[in-house]
């Protein structure tokens, strides 16, 4: 019964607190996993600088690798910067949710190493820069910590991905 009231008090606490999301001259930064299909499963980090209320910039990082069949191991590294509109103004939308999407131009680098050598698979096309769109949200527990949850983007983990934000 104590372990159930502590945590009705708790879920109380959260929903009571004024967590807001990230404001003009403020920044935030996002930890987790993504979905990659047939890439092992890739891990993030990024940040985000409110540069308007309701528009941020960041950058990103994800990586990941897969052993295949045989002696072929891929690795991939992905890095981007990107731009995001926040839509909680224009719709009216309660500070501790925040909706976005936008923009990343990201480079990826795709590699593959067999029997210990490196190991060509797509014929040198396999990495380079280019531009892709994304849409997530976030969800605010206390003024500083959140989880998240994106679909797209430009790098390794744009197939989706999750994960915690903090806030500073």
């Amino acid at each position: 019964m104590k372990k159930k009231i502590f945590l009705l008090g708790l879920i109380s606490l959260f929903g009571m607190m004024n967590a807001q999301r990230v404001q003009k001259g403020e920044a935030q930064v996002n930890a987790g996993i993504g979905l990659a299909n047939g890439w092992g499963m890739p891990v993030y980090a990024g940040f985000d600088y409110g540069i308007h209320n309701d528009i941020t910039i960041g950058a990103e990082a994800s990586f990941t690798t897969e052993k295949y069949t045989g002696d072929i191991k891929g690795t991939w590294i992905g890095i981007g910067v990107n731009g995001n509109y926040h839509f909680n103004t224009l719709f009216k939308i309660p500070n501790k949710w925040d909706i976005y999407a936008g923009v990343t131009l990201a480079y990826n680098s795709f590699s593959y190493k067999y029997k210990g050598s490196d190991y060509d698979y797509f014929g040198g096309e396999s990495s380079g820069v280019g531009f892709a769109g994304q849409a997530g949200a976030r969800y605010y527990f206390t003024d500083h910590f959140g989880v998240n949850v994106e679909f797209g983007g430009g790098t390794i983990a744009s197939g989706g991905k999750a994960g915690i934000t903090y806030k500073f």
